[in-house]
């Protein structure tokens, strides 16, 4: 329910409707809109391609907003250009419109498709990430609208003076894990318009059946009888790869590479001992593969030449791959333990059990496995003896039946929290 204290008078503006002519100028128009039981929404999302977990955060939502919403008429705006994002997306959602475009200093945006947009769309909702990432996205909207927008699944830890300003005008935030409720409590914005909702990753339904079926064919990964193993740096390594470091300075980049140095080797020892475990009591394999394209480079060093010998004919390596056949793949594992927060989830929405391998600089978003009751498999890594992953592990494997039903339980909760919040936005934009 919209906190009407704290919210534009929606009832005024939706009667009001505003036409524009191909000629007038960008930065002064205001649309306004008009109550629609098929409305059109505007998402923004798709943050970067060199992660399978920020890949996913769009198809995701597109598919709850398919599921819960499927009157309305659905335009992207997708802030990454990789090529085979692209034609990922075109594939699996034909009906959905997806522009382009950055937007400037003023706020205003760079090409007419995107004002276009602007004022077909009756809604514009920020898609799931780390942090408010389309901040400059939705002030361009507030700018030439007068329409509402929203937050769906997005972690909002100590949002800045920026971020505050826009997320106060905002008719609704759903955060992915409650801790954000928490932080944004303490900026003064409070309210029934926010609330939990988890990272729309969850609804991932995208597949690659003949691309997973040829490799696991290849490698002879028989169904459910392999585990997949992620390994993860403390700190991403943005730097390596990002234009201009990233925009770090010298320090960061030594704190960053520090405190990797530090930790890797006692992060993924732990890891290690669940794989030896997994192939010397089932006789079965791993499959060690990433979440981030910087990880294939360290597999070798972090996962498998440690190895005892006895074990390494067991393990099979995957290159850095899209969601659509990581999630095929997770489908067929037997089980998910990773060091990356997001390959669990995407093991989660194809039926899979996963153990997430939790460290404390992967900010509060890990919050969200604790909100869905998936305790027994989140483990705090700096809190957590190697022999703990292993026990938990055996104990998924000797009843994996009531693995599997722990996981439809938590699985429902996320159906209650889409179809709730949903409804919320439905009746927002028909109100």
């Amino acid at each position: 329910m919209v906190n009407q204290n704290k919210q534009i008078n929606r009832r005024e503006w939706l009667k009001t409707t505003v036409t524009i002519s191909a000629g007038i100028m960008l930065s002064n128009i205001v649309f306004g809109a008009t109550s629609k039981k098929n409305p059109t929404i505007l998402i923004v999302s798709g943050w970067q391609d060199v992660n399978i977990g920020d890949i996913a955060h769009t198809p995701g939502l597109l598919h709850v907003m398919e599921t819960f919403l499927p009157k309305s008429k659905i335009i992207l705006w997708k802030r990454s250009n990789g090529e085979e994002v692209k034609k990922l997306l075109n594939k699996n959602f034909p009906k959905v419109r997806i522009i382009y475009g950055g937007v400037d200093s003023d706020k205003n945006v760079d090409n007419n498709e995107i004002m276009e947009a602007f004022k077909e769309a009756d809604l514009m909702i920020h898609g799931s990430g780390p942090l408010l990432v389309g901040a400059d996205n939705l002030a361009s909207w507030m700018k030439h609208t007068e329409k509402p927008f929203g937050v769906f699944g997005t972690t909002l830890e100590t949002p800045n003076k920026y971020h505050v300003k826009i997320l106060k005008k905002a008719s609704f935030i759903y955060t992915r894990e409650t801790r954000s409720v928490e932080h944004l409590r303490k900026v003064g914005i409070n309210g029934d318009h926010v609330a939990f909702a988890p990272d729309a990753t969850f609804y991932l339904n995208i597949h690659n059946e003949e691309k997973a079926a040829s490799f696991l064919k290849e490698n002879e990964l028989e169904d459910k009888k392999f585990i997949c193993a992620i390994p993860r740096l403390r700190y991403t390594p943005y730097h390596l790869f990002n234009p201009n470091k990233n925009g770090w300075s010298d320090e960061k980049i030594r704190e960053v590479e520090e405190t990797n140095l530090k930790y890797k080797e006692i992060d993924h020892a732990k890891l290690r001992e669940a794989m030896i475990a997994w192939v010397r009591e089932t006789q079965q394999k791993v499959l060690v593969c990433p979440e981030m394209t910087y990880q294939v480079d360290l597999m070798d060093e972090l996962l498998i030449n440690p190895l005892p010998e006895d074990v390494k004919p067991f393990i099979v390596k995957r290159g850095y791959w899209l969601p659509d056949e990581a999630a095929s793949v997770y489908a067929k594992a037997h089980t998910v333990l990773s060091l990356e927060c997001h390959s669990p989830i995407i093991a989660a929405a194809n039926g899979t059990p996963f153990f997430y391998l939790r460290q404390p600089e992967d900010t509060i978003k890990g919050q969200m496995y604790y909100d869905l009751e998936f305790d027994d498999w989140t483990f705090e890594i700096d809190e957590t003896e190697a022999q703990q992953i292993s026990d938990q592990l055996r104990i998924v494997w000797t009843d994996y039946d009531k693995a599997k039903e722990k996981l439809a339980f938590s699985m429902k909760k996320v159906d209650d929290l889409y179809k709730e919040k949903t409804a919320q936005i439905q009746k927002l934009m028909l109100d």
